[in-house]
């Protein structure tokens, strides 16, 4: 058996594991659990982070301020250190769109050892607790560009209530407008959930633990418990490690995706999917060269050997080759299908996955290139050190 068929029933059995024993990561299914409401409406203070949004704020911010919430809730925008006139734009929306109660706050830049957005989370969530006579129940982290229905945290408070969770999290529905988004987008959320299948991290027992940042709702003592954000200050991909922090000190997390949570944020070139992307990508690696390494090879084995087996074998006579990559590619674009369906997008998207796989291999290795070059989790003005070198 040659090379190329050995890679091509590898990539098979990868398809057939990842499909069968990966918590049907595929499945766009996992929605808010059961829900009833509470008999008493439990408080909530809503803490927005933002930097440099006067873009997307006026299609976010008066979705929060008119939520239709039957108890006591407030919104706090964290201006961190804009330059565009975000707060001054805040407090006009807040004029324009009467509602829940808006504060904004500036609490200039981070100390050292602290990311802009967790230095942001973390004098909103002081204020929350502080501002009042008794401390919120719960806090609503949400991102500048998430937009929210009318219900959004009504409904949010009734899943964690009803199922007593410590942490519930939507990934909203991120934009798809433009042809690189549809490309890309839809994917990515894919290879999140591959990585993180949300049945593992629901499950009262598991140990798989993920958030999505743009929304995720916090029982304000389980914050307290978990010592967040204090204890995750450095972290780039803060919303798995809040998730991760909460789970660590006892609490109960949930995940999923959203109907009714959208982000309003376009990335319209690649290029401006690229930086979302090549950001991070080396921090979820923990800036190892090996783990690199076994990234790259895992994405050519998983998702760029099934093509190419099944045209090279055609081409050279070997059926063997061609008959495993063509299963392995037909599998790879079958368990996609869903997340096209969820994003409204054509099925024939499918069968390109493999090269946006290959967008996002090099978008991983420029991710460590750019750390290395000591311009590495920038983001808006800013470059973070990994927590070592912080």
């Amino acid at each position: 058996m040659g090379l190329l068929t050995t890679a091509a029933f590898v990539s098979l059995a990868a398809w057939l594991w990842l499909t069968l024993a990966q918590g049907m990561f595929w499945r766009t299914d996992v929605r808010l659990p059961p829900r009833t409401a509470p008999a008493h409406w439990p408080s909530v203070a809503i803490v927005v982070p933002a930097r440099d949004e006067a873009e997307v704020l006026p299609r976010s911010l008066p979705s929060l301020i008119a939520q239709d919430y039957p108890g006591e809730a407030e919104v706090i925008l964290v201006d961190d250190g804009s330059r565009d006139g975000t707060a001054a734009l805040a407090l006009r929306l807040a004029r324009e769109h009467p509602g829940l109660p808006l504060t904004v706050v500036s609490p200039g830049d981070p100390e050292p050892g602290w990311t802009g957005k967790l230095w942001a989370l973390r004098h909103g969530i002081a204020l929350a607790r502080t501002a009042h006579a008794t401390e919120p129940d719960f806090l609503l982290l949400t991102d500048a560009d998430i937009a929210h229905e009318p219900d959004s945290l009504r409904e949010l408070v009734c899943a964690a209530t009803t199922a007593g969770l410590d942490l519930v999290s939507l990934m909203a529905r991120l934009r798809v407008a433009s042809m690189w988004e549809r490309l890309v987008v839809p994917a990515f959320v894919y290879f999140f959930a591959q990585l993180y299948p949300f049945r593992r991290i629901n499950r009262p027992t598991g140990r798989t633990a993920a958030a999505a940042g743009g929304c995720v709702l916090l029982r304000t003592e389980a914050a307290v418990r978990a010592g967040v954000p204090e204890s995750i200050r450095q972290a780039v991909i803060d919303d798995v490690s809040l998730a991760r922090a909460v789970q660590r000190s006892g609490g109960r997390i949930w995940l999923g995706l959203a109907e009714r949570v959208d982000s309003v944020r376009p990335y319209p070139a690649l290029k401006d999917l690229w930086r979302m992307v090549s950001r991070s990508a080396y921090a979820q690696l923990r800036h190892q060269p090996l783990l690199l390494a076994g990234t790259v090879a895992g994405l050519v084995l998983v998702y760029l050997v099934p093509p190419a087996a099944l045209f090279a074998g055609l081409a050279t006579g070997r059926p063997a080759a061609a008959w495993a990559g063509g299963l392995a590619w037909l599998l790879m674009a079958g368990t996609y299908l869903p997340m096209l369906r969820y994003y409204r997008q054509p099925a024939a998207l499918a069968p390109l996955l493999p090269f946006t796989a290959l967008l996002y291999l090099l978008m991983t290795v420029d991710s460590a290139f750019l750390h290395y070059r000591g311009r590495g989790a920038a983001w808006k003005g800013r470059t973070y050190a990994r927590p070592s070198d912080a």
